[in-house]
């Protein structure tokens, strides 16, 4: 079923947040945002938990230079969507790198959606 237009909304400026510098560089920010149970199979195919992405997001340097297209939210249960879209990076030669991400958001007791699963796609 797909995610009431409140949360699809929501979750695409959760998702947008996580691709800014002023969070990825926020242990803070990223505890809102991230589970502590989170996972995430990256655009390389490695495998990240909760204290592997933490460690390199705030070690990351440079622009932001991502973005998002192609933005749904399905709902999977009352307290779990489903976040698809297609993300863009712009490399420092100007080229384009493209990624199908999928995230998992859950609604936490404490009235938060917290990514708890996310996963990218190379689709070049």
């Amino acid at each position: 079923m797909t995610a009431p237009k409140p949360l699809a909304d929501h979750l695409l400026a959760l998702e947008t947040a996580l691709q800014t510098r002023e969070v990825r560089n926020s242990e803070e920010k990223l505890r809102e945002l991230l589970a502590p149970d989170f996972r995430e199979f990256g655009r390389s195919g490695l495998a990240y938990t909760f204290d592997d992405i933490v460690t390199h997001l705030v070690a990351e340097t440079g622009p932001d230079n991502s973005s998002i297209s192609d933005f749904s939210a399905t709902m999977l249960s009352d307290t779990i969507a489903l976040a698809t879209y297609r993300g863009t990076r712009v490399r420092d030669d100007g080229s384009q790198l493209f990624t199908n991400r999928s995230s998992i958001w859950r609604l936490d007791p404490d009235g938060k959606w917290r990514m708890v699963f996310h996963q990218g796609t190379a689709t070049e």
